[in-house]
């Protein structure tokens, strides 16, 4: 359900009530916290069954229940505000998360789709860890996360994200963007989604690729080496490329995919394309997770003033990739 207090339960019961029929969703959250929402937003009517336990899911699913909500509590009503940032919103939102890795686990549900969270709200509840990517990746045990930008096709992986823009920069090494590359490769070519005839393209870091020194020295230190390393190994990559170009040639269809080398970068291009169309995708997670790339807007939270957009691309993204990946088995 993402924060409680922000737009993610109203995206979600937008979502539901105006989508497909088609839709197989199990949504995790407070059922009384949705309850209101839809009251007071006027969304009745966006599930087909309500449950409590995993037994009762497994049988709303095996009746052909589509849109179900597995209530798990954790928003006392009395307590609650739309837009106010609270421990109890923090909580709620990670217990939320805990219980969707333990469905795609335990085999209810084969993804996991993300409204968003509100970072000052994790903090107040103690959690440590400052979005989605760092939960999944602790709760998984994964080491190698990924973080995708598909913007209407576009596509645009990231090298670094939630750093400072100077800690951005000390982190373009020449083994660490081999490494990106390495990943982004082993993901893009093993996707049908991907058109696998085109190369991937590399963003430069300074103002024209540093211009041969003049405006920087990691071109040439970190960038060209790690590119040159990567293609002696067989991989179809091309940089670096300044990235007032690279995102718009990725656009028009020139590269399969491009690298972002910090968080800005990547997602101005992708937002100034389509806002409300930018969802972010994270590889390297034993499941597929796909999320909105916006924030929880408590500015309007609770006035039935958000865009679903993304919510309902997520879910579909979501679903087409792994109709892809089931053709490739």
């Amino acid at each position: 359900m993402g924060d409680p207090a922000g737009i993610g339960p109203e995206i979600v019961l937008k979502t539901l009530v105006g989508g497909s029929k088609s839709l197989n969703v199990v949504v995790i959250g407070s059922a009384p916290l949705f309850a209101q929402t839809a009251k007071d937003l006027q969304l009745e009517g966006a599930f087909d069954a309500q449950v409590t336990s995993l037994a009762a899911l497994l049988s709303a699913q095996q009746e052909g229940s589509g849109r179900i909500l597995y209530d798990i509590g954790g928003v006392d009503l009395a307590r609650f505000a739309y837009g106010e940032v609270s421990a109890m919103c923090g909580e709620a939102a990670y217990e939320s998360v805990k219980r969707c890795v333990s469905l795609v686990d335990e085999g209810y549900c084969k993804a996991i789709v993300t409204p968003p969270l509100h970072k000052e709200a994790l903090q107040a509840a103690g959690i440590e860890h400052i979005g989605y990517t760092e939960i999944l990746a602790s709760l998984t045990g994964a080491k190698s996360a990924v973080t995708m930008f598909d913007t209407l096709g576009m596509k645009i992986f990231f090298h670094t994200r939630h750093l400072s823009l100077s800690d951005a920069c000390k982190a373009v090494t020449k083994e660490s963007l081999l490494e990106t590359i390495l990943q982004c490769e082993a993901i893009s070519s093993s996707n049908a989604l991907f058109d696998r005839t085109l190369p991937l393209a590399v963003a430069g870091l300074n103002p024209h690729c540093g211009e041969h020194g003049l405006f920087g020295d990691e071109e040439a230190l970190a960038i060209e080496p790690a590119i040159e390393e990567a293609r002696s190994k067989g991989i179809d990559v091309v940089g670096p490329i300044g990235a007032d170009s690279v995102f718009h040639q990725t656009k028009i269809g020139k590269y399969r995919a491009a690298i972002s080398l910090y968080h800005d970068q990547g997602h101005i291009a992708a937002k100034t394309l389509d806002f409300h169309q930018t969802i972010s995708i994270t590889w390297g997670l034993p499941f597929l997770r796909t999320s909105v790339d916006h924030g929880t807007a408590f500015d309007i939270a609770g006035k039935g003033m958000a865009d679903n957009q993304g919510m309902a691309r997520a879910i579909l993204v979501a679903s087409e990739y792994l109709a892809s990946e089931e053709g490739l088995s």
